[in-house]
């Protein structure tokens, strides 16, 4: 397959780089250091649990136009880069190119067709974690590759079908699901009091779960990102919660990418994370106070500090 991956930070680099080993055609966007890199040296895997690898060499650019109509877009930018990222996605769109977005949050399927056209979109949800530890070099830190996606109506063109397939030839298990809000808001509940717990204590999942009051809050974040889903026709399972804390139990610890952004004084997600559920809350009439709050105490720092 021609695959490209808009965002090749640490999870789309790591994907392309499976995908690419096991003979797919792909097409990584970065820019940056990270960039010069893969082009010098190639991409550098240090894998989990597994044989560390190298793609050398490597097509890497930060010019989509270069590459012109391919059959999926792995799309992993952050949320804030989404609408720009889709306008740069323009000319790798062939009449049947599906994209496949891996980002946070529950909103990214409506941005990218506002820009691509309806239904261009899958919704996605990645189960790994992955970081550039230096320029072209990329560490997995868990044992999870797991990439989720599907269709809003359940039915799947040949090239999701197909990627599917390629996914899973290429050591990353894949799973397609007809019910792919559920999917995405399941995620969406661990997801947004992982990273908002994470970035206001500063401390990584161990921590919070052994200390019963950050645990408590933790289940209470939950709690609110639950009730807001159902209040918007999302019908997520009676066990979410005590699924994601027993997730939270077994897992090693980890730190979320928003929690790692803040610290380094990147830019914030936060708008698409406890302020989507702070947003969506007071839409619905739902009280959300522990993600208001998360979403308030991050605003000042939304734009990156120095």
């Amino acid at each position: 397959m021609r695959i490209a991956i808009m965002g090749a930070g640490g999870i789309g680099a790591y994907y392309g780089a499976c995908l690419a080993r096991a003979g797919n055609d792909v097409a990584l966007i970065a820019r940056g250091a990270h960039l010069d890199a893969m082009q010098a040296n190639g991409l550098r895997i240090r894998d989990f649990g597994g044989v560390d690898f190298t793609i050398d060499p490597v097509n890497a650019t930060d010019d989509p136009a270069t590459i012109g109509p391919v059959d999926v877009i792995l799309f992993c930018v952050k949320m804030y880069d989404t609408l720009n990222a889709a306008e740069l996605c323009k000319p790798m769109m062939g009449p049947d190119t599906v994209v496949v977005t891996l980002q946070n949050g529950v909103e990214s399927v409506g941005m990218i067709d506002s820009v691509l056209g309806d239904s261009r979109a899958l919704g996605g949800a990645a189960y790994i974690s992955a970081t550039i530890v230096e320029p072209g070099v990329v560490k997995r830190n868990n044992q999870m590759a797991k990439i989720e996606f599907g269709e809003a109506y359940g039915t799947l063109s040949p090239h999701a079908t197909a990627f599917a397939v390629a996914l899973n030839n290429a050591g990353i298990e894949a799973a397609v699901t007809p019910a792919v809000q559920v999917m995405l808001w399941s995620k969406f509940v661990l997801l947004t009091a992982n990273s908002g717990m994470n970035s206001l204590t500063g401390e990584d999942t161990g921590v919070v779960r052994a200390d019963p009051v950050m645990r408590d809050v933790y289940r209470n974040a939950m709690r609110e990102t639950v009730a807001v889903g159902r209040a918007t026709g999302v019908d997520l399972p009676d066990d979410i919660i005590d699924c994601c804390m027993d997730w939270l139990d077994r897992s090693a610890p980890v730190k979320a990418s928003l929690a790692v952004d803040l610290e380094r004084g990147r830019r914030l997600e936060v708008e698409w994370l406890s302020g989507a559920v702070h947003r969506l809350g007071a839409h619905t009439g739902v009280p959300t106070p522990i993600h208001s709050t998360i979403y308030a105490a991050l605003r000042p720092r939304i734009n990156g500090a120095a």
